[in-house]
């Protein structure tokens, strides 16, 4: 349970109107995290600690994200995977542009 409840308190620092308040809640996690008895909870604290700054440069930038850009990615890599062996480099080149044309572009 404590594991459950640490992971929706880590939650609420997305939700933060501004970076001090981020921040606040972020160092508090930290602390809880690593006097909280559960070895993989302390690990991941040091490993937030570490990335302290990079998590709230999200602040920084409006709020960005650059999930939707890793997503499309992993898609382009999936691609290649899946074209290995042929060797027309063109028609690979048109699946990558078209994969924004569909929200499933990969599956089936």
């Amino acid at each position: 349970a404590t594991a459950y409840y640490m992971k929706e308190d880590l939650r609420r620092i997305w939700q933060q109107e501004d970076k001090e308040s981020a921040a606040f809640l972020l160092a508090d996690w930290v602390k809880r995290a690593t006097t909280s008895g559960v070895g993989m909870l302390k690990r991941f604290a040091n490993t937030l600690g570490a990335y302290r700054s990079g998590i709230l440069a999200y602040y920084d930038f409006d709020r960005l994200s650059t999930g939707p850009l890793e997503g499309t990615n992993n898609k382009i890599k999936t691609l290649q995977k899946m074209a290995y062996g042929f060797r027309d480099l063109n028609f690979l080149k048109l699946k990558i542009k078209a994969l924004h044309q569909t929200k499933y572009a990969l599956v089936g």
